[in-house]
């Protein structure tokens, strides 16, 4: 009897986004274990029985899932968007991780101080073809999107130096004029006398949990990916939220003062509240006005709903 296909995940091989991938599965209660050593391409998931990892670079798992070699993958949106017009038609993004951030924006010379938004880059542009016959130059990696957001911008006289490596360093060394690039703090291009257009934020990127729609899905493998959502997001849920429980003979006034919060994210259980945490001091200020007590406070490790929202739209997509 044939065993059945194992669900493709793609995990970063190296650096930060490695370790704050693997981090981030670990609080949820997966271990990526690697196969062949620490140099080895092949890993495990501890706590997700027949999931096969493959560990290559963010660039190569934004690639593979989108041309379905993987069915899930983590990477930053920025290399997804990057990769053709269309991400949506090949890529479901099921969670954003919180981790991983970096804005790709548009950064012109601190010496331009009369250029401020993308209309004042509009008219240099247009100024600089007039007075030289040379469009300007922009230097940068992600070429794509820079197509997209300066056609959306109305700027049209320029032309792209694709960036081999510090694409910052570009304008100092007379090879572009201005610069489209990744940024967390500002300090790199503030250090290369650079400034970010004030509405030149093209993407806000931030990882993501991508699933391909091009890959070969079985529904035992929409069920493994379900289970291992559906873990990660009863862990951050649990991190959001607290436990509420009173005596059960004062179960009836409990009930009465509460009623007002169940609309605003509470929920009923039977021996209590689930709360926001911030409501939780005034949810305990009506159960102490209400003559409710002593009331306890918990901290669940883990909230699961019986729905898992994000799998069963990409289920949808599918038709598993």
């Amino acid at each position: 009897m044939s065993q059945a296909a194992p669900l493709t995940i793609a995990l970063p091989s190296k650096g930060r986004l490695k370790e704050q991938t693997e981090g981030w599965l670990a609080d949820a209660g997966f271990r990526v274990e690697s196969l062949g050593g620490d140099r080895g391409y092949r890993a495990s998931l501890r706590g997700l029985p027949g999931a096969e990892v493959r560990l290559l670079s963010a660039a190569d798992i934004a690639s593979a899932v989108e041309a379905g070699d993987v069915h899930l993958g983590v990477t930053g949106e920025d290399l997804l968007r990057e990769r053709e017009e269309g991400l949506d038609d090949k890529v479901m993004l099921l969670r954003a991780l919180g981790f991983g951030r970096a804005d790709v924006v548009v950064a012109a010379p601190q010496s331009w101080i009369d250029v401020e938004t993308m209309a004042d880059i509009e008219d240099v542009a247009h100024l600089y073809l007039a007075r030289t016959g040379a469009p300007l130059r922009v230097a940068t990696k992600y070429m794509a999107l820079t197509r997209a957001f300066f056609a959306a911008k109305g700027v049209a006289d320029y032309r792209i130096v694709e960036s081999l490596g510090a694409t910052e360093g570009a304008p100092a060394a007379g090879a572009a004029e201005l610069v489209v690039d990744i940024t967390t703090t500002g300090a790199t291009l503030a250090a290369n006398n650079l400034k970010v257009v004030g509405d030149g934020v093209i993407l806000r990127s931030q990882a993501q949990l991508a699933a391909s729609l091009r890959a070969p899905w079985t529904a035992a493998q929409v069920d493994q990916l379900r289970r291992l959502v559906s873990v990660v997001e009863a862990k951050a849920r649990a991190r959001e939220t607290a436990a509420l429980r009173w005596p059960p003979e004062q179960d009836e006034a409990a009930a009465k003062a509460v009623k007002p919060y169940l609309k605003r994210g509470a929920s009923r259980r039977s021996d209590g509240l689930l709360v926001p945490n911030d409501a939780l001091f005034e949810v305990a200020a009506a159960l102490g006005s209400a003559g409710v007590g002593p009331v306890s406070v918990t901290r669940p490790d883990y909230v699961f709903e019986a729905a898992c929202p994000a799998v069963d739209a990409l289920a949808a997509r599918l038709a598993l």
